[in-house]
């Protein structure tokens, strides 16, 4: 059971909106923009042609404009996702969700996988940097080692999921970078949390961030309870 003093006082600061659907119409983003500002969320993580949209409506409050890179799959070439961090920040991104290479990991070409996280990241100062490495294609060994990767990057976040995957966040997965990363990096977690409940589990397995496309029943529910 759940009750006020299990709550954050800031649990929609934890919030990234998630709208990242390919049907999401100008509407649509309009109205979830609104409903950020209302619920005071992080920010309002988007596909990259919305960024310019949603600035436009958020530049005047503390919600942040977070564009998704080389999203769901990662396989861009570096060029192409440097480009499109880039132009997101030109359009008014203040964070990036830049899925790593996963295909260049599996392969264990590690180097490749540093280097290029460094070049968007050099190319994107001052900028927060959440690096999705998809925990659902990796062993516990590949996740150990994706969070070494992603802490020599120099990003401020590692992310577990798209939410594109046939899995989502696991707790489990959270407390094994939060243990071994000694507060190096900052954890998102994202894919299948929709309720306060399953929410607050990964905050206080140590989740810094939550990525989601329920903020809005998440916080309701939070209201509910106080």
């Amino acid at each position: 059971m759940i009750n006020g003093t299990d709550l954050p006082s800031n649990i929609n600061k934890y919030i990234d909106q998630s709208v990242l659907k390919p049907f999401t119409t100008y509407k649509e983003i309009e109205n979830q923009c609104q409903l950020a500002i209302k619920y005071n969320f992080a920010s309002i993580c988007v596909n990259p042609f919305h960024v310019s949209m949603c600035y436009q409506i958020l530049k005047n409050t503390d919600v942040k404009v977070c564009s998704v890179v080389g999203f769901p799959l990662g396989l861009n070439t570096t060029y192409i996702k440097i480009k499109e961090s880039v132009q997101a920040v030109e359009d008014g991104a203040k964070e990036l969700d830049i899925v790593w290479n996963i295909s260049a990991f599996k392969s264990k070409d590690y180097k490749y996988v540093e280097e290029e996280l460094k070049e968007i990241i050099k190319n994107t100062p001052d900028i927060i940097h959440k690096i999705i490495v998809e925990t659902a294609y990796l062993s516990k060994e590949e996740k150990i080692t994706a969070l070494q990767i992603v802490i020599n990057s120099g990003a401020e976040f590692i992310k577990t999921s798209t939410g594109f995957a046939e899995k989502g966040a696991e707790i489990e997965d959270v407390k094994l970078w939060k243990e071994l990363s000694k507060n190096q990096i900052k954890i998102k977690a994202s894919g299948g949390i929709k309720d306060l409940k399953t929410m607050l589990k990964f905050i206080k397995a140590g989740a810094d961030r939550i990525g989601t496309s329920s903020g809005v029943q998440i916080i309701q529910e939070a209201e509910n309870v106080l």
